[in-house]
């Protein structure tokens, strides 16, 4: 069990950053878990709450991804839904373990960087929202600087950089879940059923 007080981050933009993720979410989420959920919060409406969304999409575009993805851009999960959609998780059969997705704001040297923390996130908390807390474990991605009037600042972020974090988020999902794989197999544990679609290995071009 990690520490609630640990918090691993990587700047989206430095060297080894894919890879260096991808470590960071083999150590927090538990892919042998029977059901896990990838909650991406936010709204297609704002440039910078758009990073959770975007992530979605991208998630929801991997063939490879067995996962149940939530909140996307098509159908965002947002302040109005999001109560209801904790209802529906939380009367699942089987426990889920969610893994929850969303924008912040931070200091101007920290803009850029993508943290990974055990425990909820809030959403809503930089624009003065209170919404319920969601997430067994938290991924957030530092979009733009907080402090001062933040529903502007998160409506002028550049697409650029929340399209650039959430695209590096997704690929680092996906790069986990292929090395998760192939540690099970050089393990020898994959003697079950390999043609179940959650233990198929797609291979995607990281480059």
């Amino acid at each position: 069990m990690i520490n609630s007080s640990i918090r691993s981050f990587v700047h989206h933009e430095q060297t080894g950053a894919l890879w260096r993720l991808s470590d960071i979410f083999l150590e927090y989420i538990p892919f042998d878990h029977e059901n896990i959920i990838f909650c991406c919060i936010g709204t297609d409406r704002s440039t910078g709450d758009a990073l959770g969304p975007l992530t979605g999409s991208f998630l929801s575009s991997f063939h490879s991804f067995p996962f149940e993805v939530i909140g996307t851009l098509e159908n965002p999960l947002h302040a109005i839904n999001l109560a209801s959609t904790i209802e529906e998780i939380q009367q699942k059969p089987t426990t889920p373990f969610v893994v929850a997705i969303d924008a912040c704001l931070g200091n101007e040297k920290n803009v850029g960087e993508i943290i990974v923390h055990e425990g909820p996130l809030f959403p809503g908390k930089a624009v003065k929202k209170e919404l319920p807390p969601i997430g067994d474990i938290s991924v957030k991605g530092i979009v733009n600087v907080g402090g001062f009037m933040e529903m502007l600042v998160l409506q002028n972020t550049r697409l650029n950089v929340t399209y650039s974090m959430s695209n590096k988020i997704a690929r680092a999902l996906l790069l986990a879940w292929q090395r998760h794989l192939l540690k099970k197999k050089h393990d020898g544990n994959n003697e079950t059923n390999y043609n179940n679609t959650r233990q198929q290995i797609g291979y995607t071009n990281f480059s």
